[in-house]
């Protein structure tokens, strides 16, 4: 039934097509960290979406609001008109995320991706400043709309644009390269250097298809103080890397910084639903109405599954709780690197945002495929993917995430020792 299925996907659908490539079965079903296919073949969903399900599958308190919402003919498409789901999304992030961590930001809902918040906050840091051009990083990874794959740094991906992408200037990211913020400062101070002061920098914590490349607090830090002596705007894109994928609401809250601009969607909304924000420091809010819109900026949907989501963010032992797994991940991908040599490893990231990097050639994508084989699902990231990348729901269990590990475990052994011959 799965082969039928599969026919066609390859006969109706474009070739743009690529986790099917990964992951050539058909999915119907789908429960915490557990997904299932047709044929009845349960996996382990180290993927989460690519990070749009930190919550996992079809999460029992935000599908019984949802449908209780949907039966009783709650508002699904407003625009930006006002909304009782809005209001209540508004205060309950105002409430349990933005007031006790004392940020200070106005939400805009610019569109329903992540490549919608990155472009708002792009067209509003020049609009702010009067000034073209952005600092980008290696290997970082902002969308795939032509202002926001301007600042990623993929070649493959950019050349997907078909045109010239402009005004931006890319920086080493975090031990890209020696020095690398005096390598910066000396481009900012130096007149003949062809670097104009920008009007924004934009980074990734931590890069998730960049590679899991992971920026020091003290890197993070310097780069708001260097922003802050240019009146240069820092934005942070905490779409893939925030809302708990590194261990803390907001992955910059560790490092002390405040930034700007935050650019937040994927698991936002909880539940898979399509839902972005922009956040905005009150002050650089100069938008005039309607000089930034989209249709499906109002997803109300998503307003009533994101207030269900942040009642976890109300327990503080959730966030503890993260900090429990992402200690667990980390030493089971140290003694991964240790046991098996041939890998020839290196553990990066943060939280439940980590991974190992390979200077095998095609060794992440084998491990890949073969826990897929064995009843896993992740992907791999960087240049050359070189990274096999873990994912999992913040809330899974204990003994699923140490199942798991058995099967990661299993998928490098397979590849990396030889077999005994009798």
């Amino acid at each position: 039934m799965s082969q039928t299925n599969l026919s066609i996907f390859e006969k109706l659908e474009s070739e743009v097509r690529s986790y099917v490539r990964s992951f050539p079965t058909v999915f119907n079903k789908a429960k915490g960290e557990k997904i299932w296919d047709e044929d009845g073949n349960e996996y382990l969903d180290f993927f989460s979406g690519a990070g749009a399900l930190n919550y996992g599958h079809n999460d029992n308190k935000m599908k019984a609001k949802l449908i209780d919402y949907i039966m009783d003919d709650g508002i699904t498409h407003s625009l930006d008109k006002a909304s009782t789901a809005k209001a209540e999304f508004l205060t309950k992030f105002h409430d349990v995320i933005l007031k006790p961590r004392d940020l200070d930001y106005k939400v805009m809902f610019p569109g329903p991706t992540g490549t919608n918040t990155v472009e708002s906050a792009l067209k509003l840091a020049r609009k702010v400043t009067g000034r073209t051009d952005v600092i980008s990083f290696t290997n970082g990874f902002h969308g795939m709309t032509i202002g926001s794959l301007s600042v990623t740094g993929n070649s493959f991906k950019r050349k997907g644009a078909g045109v010239p992408l402009q005004n931006v200037v890319t920086m080493p990211y975090d031990n890209f390269v020696n020095d690398d913020l005096d390598y910066l400062e000396r481009f900012l101070e130096e007149a003949g250097s062809g670097v104009a002061i920008p009007a924004a920098m934009i980074l990734e914590t931590v890069q998730g298809e960049g590679g899991i490349n992971t920026a020091r607090f003290e890197w993070l830090k310097r780069v708001e103080n260097i922003c802050k002596r240019w009146d240069i705007l820092l934005i942070i894109d905490d779409v893939q890397a925030g809302v708990g994928r590194t261990g803390t609401f907001f992955s910059f809250e560790p490092a002390g910084i405040k930034p700007d601009i935050v650019c937040l969607s994927k698991s936002l909304s909880g539940y898979g639903l399509p839902f972005a924000v922009t956040l905005i420091r009150p002050d650089l809010d100069i938008w005039e109405p309607g000089e930034h819109n989209g249709t499906f900026r109002g997803n109300n949907h998503a307003f009533i599954t994101a207030t269900a989501a942040l009642e976890y963010w109300e327990d503080a032992d959730f966030e503890k709780n993260i900090q429990v797994k992402a200690k667990m991940v980390r030493n089971f991908l140290d003694k991964m690197v240790e046991k098996y040599p041939e890998l020839k490893g290196e553990v990066r990231g943060r939280g439940l945002m980590t991974g190992i990097a390979s200077e095998v050639d095609g060794l992440a994508n084998k491990v890949a495929a073969k826990a897929f084989e064995n009843g896993l699902i992740m992907e791999t990231s960087g240049p050359k993917d070189e990274v096999f990348k873990l994912f999992p729901p913040l809330n899974i269990k204990e003994e699923n995430l140490e199942k798991g590990f058995a099967i990661i475990e299993e998928s490098i052994k397979s590849l990396v020792k030889e077999p005994v011959v009798n």
